[in-house]
């Protein structure tokens, strides 16, 4: 039962931590988001969800490996995984509520250092808690370019 409780507990934080950021981009994102120049590499609306409910998926599983793993980094290692999820929250705060593009990204930038660092990290624990944040690092690059883009053609 402990095992399984070392994967649900940071798969759940990822989800809650995308669940109460939503509550953040509802208004926005049908007001003000589509009057915003986007890049023409910017994904359906229905991409986002999707994409956002495998990456909470895949990086609480590599927590969760982490957790689960007899390595002494793994508070350090929660740490780093706590501080990414308070600095994702802190993206759809700053774009969506506060409708400031550019806090956000200079949020997304430190999120990305974040994300790069855990999977630095991971790797002498787990190969493959490291792959497991690679959609993440893959969708954060993508993020982050859209972000860079609005803040330059708004």
């Amino acid at each position: 039962m402990k095992r399984i409780i070392s994967f649900i507990i940071p798969i759940a934080l990822g989800f809650l931590v995308g669940l109460s950021a939503r509550y953040f981009q509802t208004e926005t994102l049908y007001t003000w988001y589509p009057t915003l120049n986007m890049s023409l590499l910017t994904p359906p609306n229905i991409a986002f969800p999707i994409a956002w409910a495998i990456i909470y998926l895949c990086s609480g599983l590599s927590m969760g490996i982490i957790w689960d793993s007899k390595s002494m980094a793994r508070g350090p290692m929660s740490l780093i995984f706590g501080t990414q999820l308070f600095l994702n929250f802190m993206w759809s705060y700053g774009f969506f509520y506060l409708m400031n593009p550019a806090t956000a990204l200079a949020t997304i930038i430190f999120l990305d250092v974040f994300v790069i660092y855990y999977m630095w990290r991971a790797i002498d624990i787990s190969r493959v808690a490291t792959w497991l944040f690679a959609p993440y690092a893959a969708w954060l690059i993508l993020a982050t370019y859209l972000n860079t883009y609005i803040v330059i053609f708004n």
